[in-house]
């Protein structure tokens, strides 16, 4: 087999490709990358630098002080809490919705997925969305932050149309030997739908964990604020250490170093996640959307 000709102007154009995405790339990481230096370096240093990617006399104080407030971790434990919970509820809601929409013979069916279609395009806005969970007297609760937005209409029509994808002599053979349809969907579907769960658990999962608006509207109670509703009171202060409380009082915290530690400690669990589930992540997103 005789390899394909590349001709001098595929080889540039490549080469400018490449050289295009690199600096695309570095554009996008290099902020992170100095939020990262930051969060390790002197207030001295990042007053006196305006740009770094590694901080000359690197220090662990500032995580040292955030680790050692109370606020911190239980604002930490309280995002961990609702991530986990809001994702195994949502993801266990949209499944449930998709699998039996995916059954050409359920009546309404066709309506049912219009009105899915008209609550993706259009929404009914804040101020209604609060009007419900205050009617259903959800604020000040964690459930204020996970049933607002229980099922995504798109991932759930993504979902459905995997679903429809798997061969429907399963389900009948799964009748034929006198299964219901809840154990056809518990021992037959759902083990063969570990990158669709595991795709789309990881865009709720993500939804939730930077989710700030939320908690903002629902959540007055501070000693219930998640972690982005501390991140954003720690950035927005002139002054973090009220929002984070001070151990020593003869202790000056250092405030740019904190917003940058809260920063990088709010963005790393997601990312640590990620490469776990990265090889069921191209494959369920594109297994449920070749055709609608």
């Amino acid at each position: 087999m005789s390899s394909r000709f590349v001709s001098r102007q595929d080889k540039v154009f490549d080469l400018v490709n490449i050289l295009v995405l690199l600096g695309f790339a570095t554009l996008t990481i290099l902020p992170f990358l100095y939020v990262l230096a930051a969060s390790f370096a002197t207030e001295v240093e990042i007053a006196s630098r305006p740009f770094f990617l590694w901080p000359n006399d690197p220090t662990l104080e500032t995580y040292r002080y955030i680790f050692s407030t109370d606020t911190f971790i239980r604002s930490l434990l309280v995002t961990i809490g609702v991530t986990v919970v809001g994702t195994a509820v949502q993801i266990t809601m949209t499944l449930l919705m998709a699998y039996p929409l995916a059954d050409p013979n359920l009546v309404g069916r066709g309506l049912i997925m219009r009105l899915i279609l008209f609550a993706m395009l259009f929404s009914g806005g804040m101020i209604p969305m609060f009007l419900v969970v205050k009617g259903l007297g959800l604020l000040d609760s964690y459930w204020a932050l996970i049933l607002p937005l229980a099922i995504n209409p798109f991932n759930l029509i993504v979902i459905r149309t995997f679903f429809q994808q798997l061969p429907g002599e399963l389900r009948e053979a799964a009748e034929i030997d006198g299964a219901h349809e809840f154990t056809t969907f518990w021992r037959i579907m759902l083990p063969l739908s570990k990158p669709v769960i595991a795709t789309f658990s990881l865009f709720y999962a993500v939804a939730i964990w930077n989710d700030f608006m939320s908690p903002l509207l629902y959540i007055s109670d501070s000693s219930k604020w998640t972690l982005q509703m501390f991140v954003r009171q720690v950035t927005i202060s002139t002054d973090p250490s009220t929002t984070i409380g001070n151990l020593d009082p003869n202790y000056i915290p250092p405030a740019e170093g904190l917003k940058f530690a809260v920063i990088v400690i709010a963005t790393l669990p997601i990312m640590c996640i990620y490469p776990f589930l990265q090889k069921h992540f191209a494959k369920g997103v594109m297994i449920g959307s070749v055709k609608g």
